[in-house]
């Protein structure tokens, strides 16, 4: 048999039954085929609308969100502004009593300082006229008095003290801490030029830090360091400097009585006391105002020491300098 295709004969060795067979069997294997195809088809567009229905899904879900992202931002804002105001509110009633705060000291220390000062010249005029009329006993009675007299007027300087710390503005400048010390060492020794003190105060120690509250800082220190080296006959102060943690860090180092350090925590709390009023005087807000300092100035303190061995009170400022 001759075929002809794309203008070509092509003989088949085939007779018409063999050639119907052949036809058959190719149009059944179309006829499959194309079933295969119609149920991939189907198949493709049940999947295609499922995939529809998912993103119709997630869409609506993804709204959804951005809606309650959108009610919480708002609400956000909302609580952001209602704790602004109270905030500003409550700024300005803390401004308000800390100016009241102001006004009371400087109320007390007028109002109490006068009725000291009184109590303190009328017994010492009692000593000093009327000596003679008095026992020892009204003697001692007299000697207390003026004792608890000044021991009040000092309490009363260094609480206001302790409430200015809070109230000074804070000015950082640099501040030569060698000098400072040294001018506070020398008002130590005007005042009790009898004590045997070996003060070391090196060179060049210089800091970020406001000159009034650093003044303080030292003032307190230097302070506590001469009082309690004063059962001593002799004696070591130093004022120096080192570096922890790659911080600047100044201390006060002394060899008097020290102290026990499980009690180091209550030492720069008001009031807390180490040593009995009768071995050595004082208030115990010295340390209080330091901490209180260091910590405005972004910085810390601490303390180190052991008993009868001296004691080193360590503190830092932020910002702080070294002079070259």
């Amino acid at each position: 048999m001759k075929i002809r295709i794309d203008g070509k004969t092509h003989i088949i060795a085939a007779d018409e039954q063999q050639m119907l067979t052949m036809l058959l069997s190719t149009y059944e294997a179309a006829v499959h085929q194309n079933a295969e195809l119609r149920e991939a088809e189907e198949e493709l567009r049940t999947l295609n609308d499922r995939l529809e229905e998912k993103v119709r899904e997630r869409t609506a879900a993804l709204e959804a969100d951005i809606t309650e992202r959108k009610r919480a931002e708002a609400e956000l804002v909302k609580y952001r502004d209602h704790l602004e105001e109270l905030v500003h509110a409550r700024t300005g009633e803390l401004e308000l009593a800390n100016n009241e705060l102001e006004a009371f000291s400087y109320s007390v220390s007028h109002d109490l300082r006068a009725p000291l000062r009184a109590i303190n010249g009328f017994a010492q005029a009692l000593q000093e006229d009327c000596a003679a009329q008095l026992d020892t006993v009204g003697l001692d009675f007299l000697d207390r008095m003026r004792a608890a007299s000044r021991s009040m007027a000092e309490l009363i300087d260094d609480l206001l003290a302790l409430a200015r710390t809070s109230r000074l503005p804070l000015e950082r400048k640099p501040v030569n801490l060698s000098e400072l010390a040294r001018k506070i060492a020398a008002e130590l020794r005007e005042a009790d030029p009898a004590r045997q003190v070996e003060l070391v105060i090196p060179d060049g120690m210089t800091a970020q830090a406001d000159p009034v509250l650093a003044a303080m800082v030292l003032r307190n220190l230097l302070g506590n360091a001469w009082k309690f080296t004063g059962k001593h006959p002799t004696a070591r102060i130093e004022v120096g400097e080192t570096v922890r943690d790659d911080e600047p860090v100044w201390f006060v180092r002394d060899d008097g009585a020290g102290f026990d350090m499980t009690h180091v925590g209550s030492l720069s709390k008001p009031f807390q006391r180490l040593h009995a009023a009768a071995d050595f005087a004082g208030t115990g807000i010295g340390l209080a105002t330091v901490q209180r300092i260091v910590l405005r100035h972004g910085g810390r303190g601490w303390i180190e020491g052991a008993v009868e061995q001296g004691a080193t009170f360590y503190f830092t400022f932020a910002t702080a300098t070294r002079e070259a």
